[in-house]
């Protein structure tokens, strides 16, 4: 019996193969940058750019103008130290998000359940709740919204309360009322969740005596916990940034007597209005800094109530 050796390939044979997957592997990236190149170079001239423009102004004094003028640290000492409003502002701010994220939630979460169950017409009532996500940011609807709680309005006919938007403890209740009227996205996101929770869980704990308030607690709540959380999350920064249903109620002007002065307008009066736009750059900048710190937070306490299926109770 005699064996056959079987020749070794060629070294100069195997270069060439290689050379070819690294070219193709080249074209293929070649490829994807090309359909990339759009929103990289939107990102690169509409966000970075603007982004580093407006760090280097918020350290000098600008008025659109003249020429910036290199101040330092300045305007972050004068927001923290000697304006008022700016005060005011960030604690209506504040009350504002307190108010409206969770009502809006609550509001979603109670549409959507009752659309679980609903047989006919979830189609429609899906889109009917839906359309003032798509309807509300506009500056038509919120001046709608302005004659609706205005003197002599709708709200005033119904209660006979003189006007929200004139009366300096109810006019941010009427800007709220906007942003909760909008809660057609999460009641969206929410209704998506519940249809992936399995019934066997339900059925598991009606098994046990489990009520439907019960259900709710120990079975839904936690299973909608990661969908609870992301709309959490998406509607605190969306609240923080509230700017035309305040604009449109109060004229421009954060009225009554700074009731709805959110940070947003604030900063809008600071630089479009008073032309320091150095300034108002710097609020820009606290402002991008405290929705980092507060989206860290929620992730941080998220480790206690998110319940994740895939890992197991936490």
């Amino acid at each position: 019996m005699t064996t056959t050796d079987i020749p070794a390939p060629a070294p100069g044979r195997a270069r060439p193969v290689a050379t070819a997957k690294r070219r193709a592997q080249r074209e293929r990236q070649g490829a994807a940058w090309v359909f990339l190149s759009p929103w990289v170079l939107g990102a690169i001239v509409l966000t970075l750019l603007p982004m580093v423009v407006s760090l280097y102004l918020s350290f000098t004094d600008y008025d659109l103008f003249t020429a910036p003028h290199w101040v330092g640290l300045r305007n972050y000492v004068q927001m923290f130290t000697e304006d008022p409003r700016y005060w005011r502002s960030v604690l209506t701010t504040l009350t504002y998000v307190v108010i409206a994220v969770p009502l809006q939630l609550a509001l979603a979460l109670v549409v959507a359940l009752a659309l679980k169950n609903m047989r006919r017409g979830k189609g429609f009532y899906r889109s009917a709740f839906y359309a003032p996500s798509l309807l509300g940011a506009s500056m038509s609807v919120a001046l709608v919204w302005r004659a609706l709680f205005n003197d002599g309005g709708t709200v005033d006919h119904l209660l006979g309360n003189g006007g929200w938007i004139n009366r300096p403890g109810w006019s941010l209740l009427a800007v709220a009322l906007l942003t909760v009227w909008q809660f057609g996205a999460p009641m969206v996101i929410f209704l998506a969740g519940l249809q992936q929770i399995p019934g066997e869980l339900y059925e598991a704990a009606a098994v046990d005596g489990a009520g439907k308030w019960r259900q709710f607690v120990s079975v839904t709540v936690p299973m909608l916990s990661p969908v609870l959380f992301f709309n959490l999350v998406l509607q605190t920064i969306q609240a923080f940034q509230v700017f035309t249903p305040a604009f449109a109620v109060s004229a421009g002007k954060g009225g009554p007597a700074d009731s709805t002065l959110v940070y947003t307008l604030y900063l809008y009066d600071r630089g479009f209005v008073a032309s320091h736009m150095g300034y108002a750059s710097a609020m820009a900048w606290v402002l991008l800094v405290v929705i980092g710190a507060v989206t860290a937070v929620l992730f941080r306490t998220s480790r206690s109530w998110v319940f994740y299926a895939s890992e197991g109770d936490r």
